[in-house]
């Protein structure tokens, strides 16, 4: 068969853009997140299904990058439809569409622990013309890094291999002070990368660890949950006042700002109800900058996947004052947005796939700060 040069044009073109399978049991949501989809030129929605069977039949017909999937389906729900889909294709990356609901927390942090890439929140119906965009900003953002994600992980023609971080690093800080606490923002991406980590630090881990993961405040109570759940240090959505304790994770609430307050050895919680930064509340940055003040050089920052620059100031004040900062390399984390701004920014004392964080944090904790 010859193949003319129109059709090697458009052939090169399918490859950069991303691939995408839609399922879901309403026709009318399936055509909403079809027309949103097909608006941006870099995505080509190759198929749609009304339920999890549908979708695993029309994978291997159309071979799609990305898959946006509903979760409640007659038939076969997308949990079910799930880990088929992955062993079918383990480099398919599988979006989440998630209700704002306690069980669609629930089942939505499940399926991310089974392999999902991610997820995104349904607008409602009463939430107006301000959720229906947001929906839209994530869902186009998401479904594109996950493409190229996608893209960088198959090997061939469609592989775009992402090189190690090649920039300067913070030389390594000898362990003359002993951290304290570790400091964790994400975003995009981040419920996976945070299970990884928290399983690698294991339960024995000797530093409190405060988190905040942009996330909807329906979700964030059922992420403290599954993360006690990995079997490793307990975790609970932070308290007003509490006392910071070694071995306990501290998770920011819904809509507030998770800062620390008071004196080093008896730090405490503060929550805060002050303007978003980075349009995030909580956002890293103002848990980053409160940390610095209290602990100072012994606070370890630590930034995972995530669109943005939140944590890049906040960072600054932790290196500032003597700290260590570590950020998620770019072949690992689904965008490399807070992190890629933090080491582009040289405040990074190490720029490491996902699954050596936690490594390098144990011997951070041990006084081994050269280790990795």
């Amino acid at each position: 068969m010859t193949i003319s040069p129109a059709d090697r044009v458009l052939a090169r073109e399918d490859l950069a853009r991303s691939r995408v399978l839609v399922c879901d049991d309403s026709a009318v949501i399936r055509g909403l997140l079809v027309r949103l989809l097909e608006a941006d030129p870099s995505i080509h929605v190759v198929g749609t299904a009304a339920n999890g069977q549908e979708a695993i039949a029309a994978q291997a017909r159309y071979r799609p990058d990305v898959v946006v999937l509903d979760i409640e389906m007659p038939v076969m729900d997308g949990l079910a439809a799930l880990p088929e889909l992955l062993k079918a294709d383990p480099n398919v990356q599988v979006v989440m569409a998630s209700t704002l609901t306690t069980r669609g927390a629930d089942i939505t942090l499940r399926a991310l622990r089974l392999g999902a890439a991610d997820y995104v929140p349904k607008p409602t119906a009463v939430a107006g013309i301000a959720s229906a965009e947001e929906f839209r900003r994530e869902l186009l953002m998401k479904v594109k890094a996950l493409g190229a994600a996608r893209r960088r992980r198959t090997l061939g023609a469609r592989a775009t291999p992402v090189p190690p971080f090649r920039g300067a690093v913070r030389p390594a800080v000898a362990a003359a002070l002993r951290p304290e606490i570790v400091a964790i923002g994400a975003s995009t991406g981040g419920p996976k990368a945070l299970f990884r980590l928290v399983c690698d630090l294991g339960g024995a881990f000797p530093l409190p660890v405060l988190i905040t993961q942009h996330m909807p405040p329906a979700f964030l109570s059922i992420l403290a949950d599954h993360i006690t759940k990995l079997g490793g240090l307990p975790c609970r959505e932070a308290r007003e006042g509490e006392r910071i304790e070694r071995g306990q994770i501290y998770l920011a609430p819904g809509d507030r700002h998770l800062q620390v307050k008071g004196e080093r050895a008896a730090a405490r919680i503060a929550l805060s109800d002050g303007p978003p930064e980075n349009f995030c509340r909580p956002a890293v940055d103002p848990m980053f900058r409160s940390v610095a003040e209290v602990y100072g050089g012994r606070a370890i920052a630590v930034v995972l996947t995530g669109m943005g620059h939140d944590g890049l100031a906040g960072a600054r004040e932790i290196v500032a004052r003597g700290g260590v900062v570590l950020a998620q390399d770019e072949a690992t984390s689904v965008v490399w947005g807070m992190p890629g701004a933090v080491a582009q920014a040289e405040l990074a004392s190490a720029v490491l796939p996902v699954d050596r964080i936690g490594p390098k944090l144990l011997a951070l904790s041990s006084g081994a700060a050269g280790s990795e």
